[in-house]
């Protein structure tokens, strides 16, 4: 039994944490709130937590750094170690969590009880920082709730609080599918949360000496709300995100100005209390107003504006002809590091690749790490780069690639891609002979004016938006939403090509994936050519798992 927690106990809580994780990473890959087969937040958190790991085994003959203890030190490198290889939004908020606690406990001479406690809040903050309008019934709620039962612990000793603080986050987990109606539809609880968990129960081991005795906590019986679809925002036409060197009292003012003009607001820093480096997103409709509160408070830089697709009225005018760009054989426009300016891509499955690659992207494989992004950012040569993920989880990465690339003199915008289809979109434009910042803008309008969707079969009995699903039925997704359930691959997909040419588009561009029935594309293409004559279709071997159809429209 453990009266403090030590540099040694530090390191045995990362492997611990790791082995636990690794062991439950196919469990809590299956907790995903959509029935499709590629849930990745137990993936995601067994890479982030790997990179930590490494982070502490190259360090191992190293004392504290003079400005911290020696657990102090070890934390520090563990939360820098998460961080650069966070994968995901579940990866990154951990890594904001092991700042939290490493920025609480690194002066603290001796950690006991109380100490864990005040730290475990901290560590909450830290992540909850980062989320202007937090939703309840994720990993931030499991850790809050943590914080919560530590500081009620908060006079007993270390092993007490630790007891309590896994106790508190296993019944906040039950909880939520009451709070998160997606979890309750989907009949499962939050997979960040269950992580987080899990490490909380591997530091019960490390300090008491005893695996603690529990089960995977399945959802209280919840009925399935039939309320609508959750967005993230609604009614505001643009994404603006920039870069600000600013203190943190300037920031919190520009938050409750920003917070006042729109909605989806998120700021993170890199934990310099005094003047540091903050990422900004911001979903309005005065881009403006936005921007003059980033100048107010302090220097913004690398500035991009998206506009958003489903924003155009049908029938508006679609993106601009590609042109000879669109010709996956050519590389037309400059390379990669062209007047110092570069792009790196995101991309699953060979096709996609090669198409990207030849419009001049260096291209990094799915699901990144923060460290395996900031080497792609480094390789393109550029002092200027634009990023595009093609997913959500990974823009969460960039977003932190965008901080860390600025330290080395690169700046880093990223577009807020969440398909390839958009990355074709965006990099079709690109044009070197104008300013970075205009260019990053033209791209971002590019990318937001190609609307998305792709088709997959369900991984497993679930009940979403467009009404329930068995496995092996195919799915159509919009935007991310269930919009099409069916049996039959090429039907669903005909369909819903016709949904979304319903809405205007002129260009479509399908990208097959490896497990696509030989004529499939083929045939997507023929019921297009006769019933919309007058759109063009682009068909590419896209070689992606999971999804047999990729379809954008612009």
């Amino acid at each position: 039994m453990l009266d403090t927690l030590d540099a040694a106990a530090v390191r045995r809580w990362c492997a611990s944490g790791l082995d636990t994780l690794k062991r439950h990473q196919r469990e809590i890959d299956d907790l995903n709130v959509y029935p499709v087969p590629d849930g990745d937040t137990g993936t995601n958190l067994v890479l982030t937590l790997t990179s930590a790991q490494q982070a502490l085994a190259m360090d191992l003959d190293t004392g504290a750094d003079g400005t911290s203890t020696a657990h102090g030190h070890a934390l520090r490198l563990l939360a820098r170690g998460a961080l650069l290889g966070a994968r995901g939004n579940s990866g990154v908020i951990l890594s904001q969590i092991l700042r939290g606690l490493a920025d609480a406990l690194g002066p603290v001479p001796e950690v006991g009880g109380r100490e864990l406690a005040v730290a475990l809040r901290a560590a909450s903050d830290a992540a909850y920082a980062a989320v202007a309008r937090p939703e309840e019934g994720t990993l931030l709620t499991v850790a809050s709730a943590a914080a919560d039962a530590a500081e009620r612990a908060a006079d007993g000793e270390l092993a007490t609080v630790t007891r309590a603080a896994a106790s508190g986050a296993a019944t906040a987990l039950a909880r939520t599918p009451e709070q998160l109606p997606a979890l309750a539809r989907a009949g499962v609880v939050d997979a960040g949360g269950r992580g987080f968990c899990l490490l909380l129960d591997a530091l019960v081991e490390v300090v008491t000496g005893a695996r603690p005795v529990t089960c995977t906590p399945t959802p209280r019986q919840v009925r399935p709300p039939a309320a609508a679809r959750e967005t993230t925002s609604t009614g505001y036409a643009y994404e603006v995100q920039f870069l600000l060197d600013a203190d943190a009292e300037a920031v919190r003012r520009m938050r409750d100005e920003l917070d006042a003009l729109g909605d989806s607001l998120v700021v993170v820093g890199d934990g310099s209390p005094t003047g540091g480096t903050w990422q900004v997103h911001v979903h309005v409709d005065d881009i403006g107003a936005a921007i003059e509160a980033g100048v107010v408070a302090g220097r913004p830089y690398q500035i991009s504006v998206t506009r958003f697709a489903d924003q155009r009225a049908p029938g508006a005018a679609p993106a601009a002809d590609r042109g000879p760009a669109a010709d996956p054989n050519r590389a037309t426009g400059p390379g990669p590091a062209s007047a110092g300016r570069g792009a790196v891509v995101v991309a699953t499955g060979p096709g996609i690749a090669a198409l990207l690659a030849g419009e001049g992207a260096v291209v990094v494989p799915g699901n990144p790490s923060t460290g395996e992004l900031l080497d792609a950012v480094r390789a393109t040569g550029a002092v200027r780069v634009v990023v595009l993920p093609n997913d959500p989880n990974a823009q969460a990465v960039a977003n932190q690639v965008a901080v860390e690339a600025y330290r080395s003199g690169v700046k880093v915008s990223v577009v807020p891609t969440r398909s390839p289809v958009q990355a074709l979109a965006a990099l079709a434009v690109r044009d070197p002979g104008r300013r970075f910042e205009d260019d990053v803008i033209a791209m971002a309008e590019a990318a937001g004016a190609c609307r998305h969707a792709e088709v997959c079969r369900a991984g497993r009995d679930a009940l979403t938006v467009a009404g329930p699903c068995r496995a092996g039925d195919v799915l159509a997704l919009v935007e991310g939403e269930v919009h099409l359930i069916g049996t039959d691959l090429v039907e669903t997909s005909v369909a819903l090509v016709d949904r979304m040419l319903g809405g205007g588009g002129e260009l479509v561009t399908l990208l097959v994936g490896a497990d696509a029935p030989d004529g499939l594309a083929e045939a997507v293409r023929t019921h297009i050519v006769g019933r919309w004559p007058f759109v063009e279709v682009h068909t590419y071997p896209g070689g992606q798992p999971h999804y047999p159809l990729l379809v954008g429209v612009e």
